[in-house]
């Protein structure tokens, strides 16, 4: 199978296919496509999801896809690489956070990513005027459309950032909801997911958080919260130069022991040989254990 490059930090394309000239891609590169007309279904690592207008999926490095086009379809692609996003992340550490949210989603199901419907018709109308600007090219329509599309990242970030757990539906109640966003930002601090802080924080007895949590989501806190650290050392081992020495102090890891003890758990194998394979080999073990 041919692997897809890309050789600038970002581009964006827009075609109406019959067929899908590729029955297989896999990419180096980050890839958002979005459906402007049609109707279909998608395959990601061996999944399928039934694609229609206003949905936007997004393609890591590590998957394998493919369209089955039933109507004639309108695809938009914005395909942007790690030197991009390094750019655009610089040193804002909120907007370092928010990529992480994209970057931990590698080797996902298929599906649209849009979880907040109020970004739906956002994501429609700035794909709209990215196309607009390429079709007029007047001066400075290429810096316009690098803002449209840091956007456009941004929001898919949001989205991510509420990818629920599978046992979650998008219309469960609002206080698992809120836990759950909760931890997501405050990660990189463990005294805050301590489990009395999450108590105090959300006045719920310390008791019966656990048992509503599990409840709800179908594991428990500190396994969720475990799970959700090591696809974020997922996506550092891949996607960075990240020594094991930063990641154990971002992640609130011990020491580099207990990050090799808890990584090799759910994965196989250590962080050092999960980098060297470039996660290919590991895909079993890790959809069966997280």
């Amino acid at each position: 199978m041919r692997r897809a490059t890309l050789h600038q930090q970002y581009e964006v394309e827009w075609k109406e296919l019959e067929r899908f000239e590729k029955p297989l891609k896999h990419n180096s590169f980050f890839e958002l496509i979005y459906v402007m007309q049609g109707a279909g279904v998608q395959y990601v690592n061996n999944h399928q999801f039934n694609y229609r207008k206003g949905n936007l999926f997004l393609l890591t490095p590590q998957d394998v896809y493919s369209f089955d086009i039933d109507q004639k379809t309108n695809f938009f692609f914005l395909r942007f690489n790690e030197s991009y996003v390094r750019e655009k992340t610089g040193n804002d550490y909120d907007t370092v956070t928010h990529i992480a949210y994209i970057l931990q989603n590698a080797s996902h199901r298929p599906g649209c990513i849009l979880k907040n419907k109020t970004d739906k018709p956002l994501i429609a109308s700035l794909v709209s005027a990215i196309v607009d600007e390429h079709n007029r090219q007047q001066i400075y329509f290429t810096r316009i459309s690098a803002q449209i599309i840091s956007t456009i990242i941004t929001i898919v970030a949001r989205n991510i950032a509420l990818k629920l757990p599978k046992n979650i539906k998008e219309n469960t109640g609002e206080p698992i909801l809120e836990i759950l966003n909760y931890i997501q930002l405050n990660i990189f601090d463990p005294k805050k997911l301590h489990t009395e802080k999450l108590s105090h924080h959300f006045n719920i007895s310390i008791n019966y958080l656990g048992r509503y949590f599990k409840k709800q989501t179908g594991e428990t806190l500190q396994s969720y919260i475990t799970h959700y650290k090591i696809r974020l050392v997922e996506a550092r081992l891949l996607h960075s130069d990240m020594r094991m020495s930063e990641i154990v102090y971002e992640l609130g890891f011990t020491d580099e022991s207990h990050l090799n003890r808890t990584f090799k758990k759910y994965y196989g194998v250590n962080p050092s040989e999960f980098r060297k394979a470039g996660g290919q080999q590991m895909d079993v073990v890790k959809l069966s254990k997280i």
